[in-house]
């Protein structure tokens, strides 16, 4: 089998998007490994932020529960961060909508982080 281990993100200001990644999403921050921040997303999977100029234009999508699903899409709603139900209506705050991941047709929200890199929260 095989599955993704890691992914190194590109950020323009590493401390503002650990608070961000931590206080929204709600990963966990574990040790620095060299250059690279450390969050860790799930017991399999973890995302390395590297301290590097960064334009933006990532696409990560984060599959979770129901309740953790709930519990970040309020947290983005109190931060009065813009979401959309579909990738390209970020801002106008619809949704969740049904959109199709790698287990079939689930409920998703879009948003951005600090450094405009698309983000997805789903729910199956």
């Amino acid at each position: 089998m095989i599955e993704l281990d890691h992914l190194i993100l590109a950020v323009n200001d590493r401390a503002r998007s650990i608070a961000f990644y931590e206080r929204i999403l709600g990963f966990a921050r574990e040790a620095d490994d060299g250059p690279f921040a450390v969050l860790r997303v799930s017991p399999r999977f973890v995302l390395l932020l590297a301290q590097h100029r960064s334009e933006g234009g990532e696409h990560l999508a984060f599959a979770m529960t129901k309740p953790e699903f709930d519990a970040i899409f309020q947290r983005l709603k109190d931060a009065g961060i813009p979401y959309g139900g579909q990738f390209d209506q970020v801002g106008k705050m619809t949704g969740p909508s049904d959109e199709t991941g790698a287990r079939g047709v689930g409920k998703s929200v879009y948003f951005f982080d600090p450094d405009k890199h698309l983000l997805e929260i789903r729910h199956y």
